[in-house]
């Protein structure tokens, strides 16, 4: 073992996490991997060795492209290799699988029995989090909202009872939108937290109500863009509180179970009591 504690790299999948944007937070350890990996799989091939250069190491490894729209097909060819050597998984910023390509990999190496580990580090979740100064004990993490009104609507009523803070990422072209939704449907006081450009040079916390913040995104929102939304506290939706909104869903196409599924989700209320109360409520 080095003196930094480096012991030389395992054979089979390595997750790690990448800088959001400042390369100080690069680990000691992602950087010894970069160097020394037999293949890096990478979301973009010309970040990871911008990356590298930035942090003045050379990549002696092959690099090979790990995105959306391949992985699964690729995940075949690094699992072959992780059995012989090592495979690097980085993605543009972050760890891995959190809303990032890597799942396809880890799931063919627990098919394969090939060896995964993690090397962490910098993730826009926890940072936001962290940041927010909301009560953020216990959380809900739901990626991306839906793009399109209908679904990003039906979303956010599936939340309205969610007593876990509530991070998502959202896109700075929607981001108002979302706010303004999240103040009508989750409440205008509801306390929340914009973080944006997270570890970069323009890092920004906006604090304030889902109202306060949804008037301030108006004028525009730029960069990477993390939301926290703190719990709510009111009392538990029973399944005559959800019958109404499943039966809408319904009327507007989407299957009854299906709907019932949606509405249901984030409340004290099963699939199941929601369904059978709605079809009693059809036959009213």
């Amino acid at each position: 073992m080095s003196v930094l504690g480096l012991d030389p790299l395992p054979r089979g999948v390595i997750l790690a996490a990448t800088p959001l944007g400042n390369v100080g937070d690069a680990s000691a350890r992602l950087m010894h991997a970069l160097q020394h990996a037999d293949v890096i799989a990478a979301e973009d091939t010309r970040r990871v060795r911008n990356l590298a250069q930035a942090l003045g190491i050379e990549i002696s490894g092959r690099v090979v492209s790990n995105f959306d729209h391949n992985e699964k097909d690729r995940a075949q060819q690094l699992i072959d290799a992780a059995a012989a050597g090592t495979v690097l998984v980085v993605t543009d910023a972050g760890m891995p699988i959190i809303s990032d390509p890597g799942l396809s990999l880890v799931s063919a190496a627990a098919e394969r029995d090939i060896p995964v580990t993690c090397f962490p580090g910098p993730s826009a979740v926890p940072t936001a989090l962290a940041l927010s100064g909301l009560g953020v004990g216990h959380f809900l993490f739901d990626a991306f909202p839906p793009r399109k009104p209908g679904p990003r609507k039906a979303w956010l009523e599936s939340l309205r009872n969610e007593k876990r803070a509530i991070v998502f990422f959202e896109s700075p072209h929607r981001v108002a939108e979302t706010l303004a939704e999240a103040a009508d449907i989750l409440g205008a006081d509801r306390p929340a937290a914009v973080c944006r450009e997270l570890t970069k040079t323009y890092e920004e916390i906006r604090r304030g109500t889902l109202g306060e913040l949804a008037e301030w995104a108006v004028d525009g929102a730029r960069g990477e863009i993390t939301v926290v939304i703190e719990g709510g506290t009111a009392a538990a939706a029973t399944a005559a509180d959800l019958v109404p909104k499943a039966l809408e869903l319904a009327e507007a196409g989407m299957r009854l179970k299906d709907a019932c599924k949606q509405v249901a989700k984030g409340t004290e209320v099963s699939n199941r009591e929601l369904y059978d109360a709605a079809l009693d409520a059809r036959k009213a």
